[in-house]
């Protein structure tokens, strides 16, 4: 499975600082709890390769 392949499943996503002073991305779908916890600075990379695949994404011709 890769970034391209296409899968039915359902999640929820929640993101927000911790009370420890890092930020959280918790991914909740069927049966599953992932909580990915990351310093402001990881954080504040991950939304800039966001930023960047979004500005990609939009260049995709379909």
């Amino acid at each position: 499975m890769g970034i391209n392949t296409e899968r039915d499943i359902e999640a929820n996503l929640q993101i927000g600082p911790t009370d420890h002073g890092m930020v959280r991305l918790f991914i909740e779908g069927t049966g599953i709890e992932i909580p990915m916890d990351f310093d402001p600075e990881e954080a504040e990379e991950i939304a800039e390769e966001i930023r960047a695949a979004a500005q990609a994404a939009r260049a995709v011709k379909p």
